[in-house]
């Protein structure tokens, strides 16, 4: 059994100072360590690491509510009466909601770009490209306008949300990521509640242009602005951080030392052989088919979710501000979950449960004509479906070991899993209205799915731990705590373990 690395760390007044051993001394990481040349207390470290959630996590949670809102407000633009205004016929909608989803596929790659160029000047650059397409919308006269701006929408959006998660790994460690994740991806819920109240707000007044013109307006033009900013609010890594004292910059490029044994993220470079094995893991493959299945449903509901409450007996009107409410009560459970999923350091389980209720949500809708049951039932679906996207992406992460991994991991499940909403945008036509059982029903199959596919994968995982066990002895302490193996990562690591 191989000897244990251990850095072992002694709080006091004088600060957290690690031990030497065999580990430090390999040349990489003791030049890393000599240039950082800093002690701090875990109490110093607490508020850097509240400096990084109130900065970087929330300024990128921002980015990704306007990124949603822009993506999916082509829902209440529609049900504000756009096609009628263009002329465009059921089947043309259809295209113009698979177009985006077709182009933000085809260029999963650009989330390696995160790796490759500066995040300072490169998501800026990609931000104020989709809120300039997004602004253009409103001017849009026939359908092959919109084409095009939906198929350049999906380009551009492709370029930011998939590469955040990795990115947050830049700042967090692996048992922080999971609530961060959470919070991130709680905005999407959040902007759809958003996004269906101010469109009831401009729908409700007449004005002098046609409501769903102004909706992308409204919508488009704060993205450009946050765009701008983006230039001096967005960090490239730990040590860049201008909201940080110098001090407090030595804790963070220290917190990076202790998970990877260097200050560079692996620099901007790609290890093409851990890119093409983890091409073919099935811990990557898994959570690939997983997020094609919540994504039929996480890309339909905020679309068709006002047309599904349309067709229970409400106006137009209302069916906009009845659909606010189910995503007020999924952000509280994304979070929720994402931080319960830490605490108890699962997630595959959390993922199983939850998505049996999306299942439930779906089952109910698709048989039972009780308008006040079925209203209830979209709250069952919403909160089976979102929560699920925020739980696999800190899973994903969790478990590949180094940046590339993580950073390929993230393109194939993005690359697999954006082909579900291709589905999930051509299941709910409008000659299947005002019930849309199809839909509903294969939805429901897909929840079923993930159920499934999540137990399967926790089961694997299992079996992987127990053959670290067999290697490197019973992991001791908290099998996440970097600083157990200073600059080891994944199944190097003595302390690695897979998050279940």
């Amino acid at each position: 059994m191989a000897e244990k690395q251990t850095i072992v760390h002694a709080e006091n007044t004088a600060g957290l100072e690690p031990t030497c051993t065999e580990l430090e001394k390999q040349p990489e990481i003791t030049e890393a360590l000599a240039s950082m040349g800093h002690q701090y207390t875990r109490e110093q470290e607490r508020r850097v690491v509240k400096k990084l959630d109130w900065n970087v996590l929330s300024f990128m949670s921002v980015l990704y509510l306007l990124s949603y809102l822009d993506r999916g407000n082509i829902g209440n633009a529609n049900t504000a009466g756009m096609s009628t205004d263009l002329g465009m016929s059921n089947d043309q909608y259809q295209w113009v909601l698979t177009a985006f989803y077709i182009s933000y596929i085809v260029f999963q790659f650009l989330t390696l770009l995160w790796k490759v160029f500066p995040p300072r000047y490169y998501v800026p650059c990609v931000v104020i490209a989709w809120g300039i397409v997004s602004t253009c919308t409103a001017a849009i006269t026939n359908w092959g306008g919109l084409m095009a701006l939906r198929t350049l929408l999906g380009m551009f959006e492709a370029g930011f949300g998939p590469g955040v998660p990795y990115y947050l790994s830049f700042f967090y460690y692996r048992h922080e990521i999971g609530r961060r994740t959470g919070i991130f991806i709680a905005v999407s819920p959040l902007a759809s509640a958003f996004s269906g109240a101010l469109a009831y707000g401009i729908t409700y007044h007449q004005l002098a242009i046609p409501s769903w013109r102004v909706l992308f307006l409204v919508e488009g033009l704060p993205t450009v602005i946050m765009g701008l900013i983006g230039f001096y609010a967005i960090p490239n890594d730990p040590g860049s951080c201008r909201f940080l004292t110098e001090d407090e910059k030595k804790i963070a490029v220290a917190r990076t030392v202790r998970q990877t044994g260097t200050t560079d993220r692996g620099g901007h470079k790609v290890d093409w052989n851990e890119f093409f094995h983890t091409l073919i893991d099935i811990k990557s493959m898994l959570p690939a088919i997983m997020f094609f299945s919540i994504n039929v449903g996480f890309s339909s509901l905020p679309v068709f979710l006002p047309a599904i409450i349309h067709g229970m007996g409400f106006t137009s009107i209302n069916s906009q501000g009845l659909s606010a409410p189910p995503y007020v009560v999924t952000t509280i459970m994304v979070v929720a979950a994402a931080f319960l999923s830490d605490k108890l350091l699962q997630r595959g389980y959390l993922i199983a449960i939850i998505s049996s209720v999306g299942a439930a949500g779906y089952l109910i809708l698709a048989i039972c004509d009780n308008t006040g049951v079925r209203y209830f039932a979209v709250y069952l679906a919403s909160a089976g479906v979102f929560p699920c996207v925020a739980l696999l992406l800190a899973w994903q992460g969790n478990n590949q070991g180094s940046d590339t991994k993580r950073g390929t991991g993230f393109v194939l499940m993005q690359i697999i899993g954006q082909c579900g909403p291709i589905l999930g945008t051509r299941i709910f036509p409008t000659s299947d209205g005002p019930y849309y059982k199809k839909g509903l029903y294969i939805s429901f199959g897909f929840q079923c799915l993930v159920t499934v596919l999540a137990l399967t994968l926790r089961t694997y995982l299992v079996w992987e731990n127990k053959k670290l066990d067999e290697r490197f002895g019973p992991a001791e302490g908290n099998p996440l705590d970097p600083e157990d193996a200073l600059g080891l990562e994944g199944e190097g690591n003595p302390n690695f373990r897979y998050i279940l």
